[in-house]
């Protein structure tokens, strides 16, 4: 917002909401709402769905929500509709098989791999898998006790691996998450690039590169541009990040193919 003109205290003015807990959404969407903002950004799928039960004037820009049709918050990524265009994290298809082919690359033969979601925070759920012919068994977390309950879950269940979905649960107790999946020795992929230091892969859209083009659809619907007008974004830019201190340690033998493909491999 800054590289656009918009300096908070001169030009701008930001009131910010935070809740962890799911159930404290709508009343802080409809307190933002009260106030009559030129417009609301909400940072992940909870807040988006709050806010947009909450208004329908407001113009909302949602980041960082995947599958944002598949949620029900758009139409469709070419024509959104409404009042609530923004940038995805993923939509479903081709990028859940990309991780999931990585994963077996690195564990060749596997054929369970968990997903670890926060019901709390509504994902749809990815269907690559049955089509690769992997099972997905799902394992849930919505407080940071039941983190140490999903990995033992995971590792009853013998999965060969576990996808983290990143949320702001997972995110703010990412040395724990870590820490569980070398506990169980479950090899795990991450989404976002703070797990890298310590998680075994990082395959997943650059979020920051995200947040700063969120700025860029802000900039346009308050200089007039109708959010109707505007496509949903999806990611360009992606982390892939190898840690081959994690794999070590779970004795994986990491191919040539995949150090190479990586953006970054953390001896």
């Amino acid at each position: 917002m800054r590289e656009k003109g918009w300096i908070e205290g001169k030009n701008l003015l930001v009131e910010y909401r935070f809740a962890e807990a799911p159930d404290r959404m709508p009343a802080l969407a409809a307190e933002l709402v009260a106030l009559i903002p030129d417009l609301v950004i909400a940072l992940g799928p909870s807040p988006a769905l709050a806010l947009k039960s909450a208004t329908a004037a407001v113009p909302i820009v949602f980041v960082v929500v995947a599958d944002p049709v598949g949620l029900g918050l758009v139409q469709s990524l070419s024509r959104p509709a409404g009042n609530i265009p923004g940038l995805a994290s993923w939509v479903p298809g081709d990028w859940t098989a990309k991780q999931i082919q990585v994963l077996r690359e690195l564990i060749p033969g596997a054929t369970k791999i968990a997903l670890l979601i926060n019901p709390g925070n509504p994902i749809a759920a990815p269907s690559a898998a049955r089509k690769l012919g992997v099972a997905l068994p799902i394992v849930e977390a919505t407080t940071d006790e039941d983190l140490d309950i999903a990995f033992a879950s995971a590792a009853a269940q013998h999965a060969d691996a576990i996808i983290v979905l990143g949320d702001v649960l997972i995110i703010r107790q990412a040395p724990r998450v870590i820490a569980l999946a070398a506990k169980h020795r479950l090899p795990a992929m991450h989404f976002f690039r703070q797990f890298a230091d310590g998680g075994l892969v990082v395959y997943g859209p650059d979020i920051f590169d995200l947040l700063r083009r969120g700025g860029n659809y802000v900039d346009k619907i308050v200089k007039g541009t109708k959010p109707s007008d505007l496509p949903v974004e999806q990611p360009t830019k992606f982390d892939f990040v190898i840690n081959m201190k994690t794999a070590k340690a779970l004795g994986l033998s990491v191919p040539t193919s995949l150090l190479l493909r990586a953006d970054e491999v953390i001896e």
